[in-house]
C-alpha cells in the first residue's frame, strides 16, 4: 500500500532529522535560496519528510494514519500518491513564493501533504465525525474543514516558527482542488451534508 510506504518513509526520514541537526538543516525548505540557487530546490520535497520535534511528528502520523489509509482504499494507490505529492508541492511552492525575499525564513514538516489527504478524505466521507482534544464531543467533518481553514489562516499570519502554517492552508486547498478535478461528484454530497440534507 502506498500509504504504508509513505508512513514508513516519514518516520525514517524524520528520525534521522531529529538525530542529526546537519541533516535537518539540509532538508529544510529555504524559499530565499530556492529561487536563487537550483541546488536548494530539493527542499521543496525533502522538507515534507522531516519534523521539528516528536510531538509534531506524532500529530502528523496520527492524522495521516487515520485518514490516509481509508482514503487510499477508495481512490487507489496511484491516485493517492499523486494527491500526496500534489499537496506537498503546492503547499511548498506557495510558501516559497510568499517568503522568497526573506533570507531568514525556513520551514519543515509533512503537514501540507497530509492536509491535502485530510481534506480530500473529508470530501469523500463528509458524514464522518472527528474527535479533537480536548473537546469532549465529535465535530462533523465539514464543519471541522471550514473551522480549520479559518484557524490555519489565522496562525499563518502570526506564527514565525519553523512549522509551516502557510503549507497547512496550501495543502488543504490542494486537497479540495484535487477532488474537484478527479471526483467532482463528491462535492454535491459534501454540500448536502454541510446543509444537513446529506446521507
Amino acid at each position: 500500500m502506498a500509504a504504508q510506504t509513505i508512513l514508513i518513509l516519514i518516520i525514517t526520514v524524520s528520525l534521522v532529522g531529529l538525530l542529526s541537526a546537519r541533516f535537518q538543516a539540509w532538508a529544510l525548505l529555504r524559499p530565499y535560496l530556492v529561487v536563487r540557487e537550483p541546488r536548494y530546490r530539493i527542499g521543496l520535497l525533502t522538507s515534507g519528510f522531516v519534523h521539528a520535534d516528536v510531538g509534531h511528528l506524532l500529530f502528523n502520523l496520527i492524522t495521516f494514519y487515520s485518514f490516509g489509509f481509508p482514503l487510499e482504499r477508495v481512490i487507489g494507490s496511484t491516485r493517492f500518491v499523486i494527491l500526496y505529492l500534489f499537496g506537498l508541492l503546492v503547499s511548498n511552492v506557495g510558501t516559497t513564493l510568499k517568503h522568497r525575499e526573506d533570507p531568514n525564513y525556513a520551514s519543515l514538516g509533512a503537514s501540507g501533504a497530509i492536509l491535502a489527504v485530510l481534506f480530500a478524505s473529508i470530501l469523500y466521507f463528509p458524514q464522518q465525525r472527528l474527535f479533537i482534544l480536548p473537546l469532549p464531543v465529535p465535530i462533523p467533518a465539514p464543519w471541522f474543514a471550514l473551522g480549520y481553514l479559518a484557524l490555519t489562516y489565522y496562525w499563518s499570519k502570526r506564527s514565525r516558527g519553523r512549522i509551516n502554517h502557510d503549507a497547512h492552508l496550501g495543502g488543504a486547498l490542494a486537497g479540495l482542488v484535487f477532488v474537484a478535478v478527479t471526483a467532482p461528484q463528491a462535492y454535491p454530497n459534501f454540500i448536502a451534508v454541510l446543509s444537513g440534507h446529506g446521507r
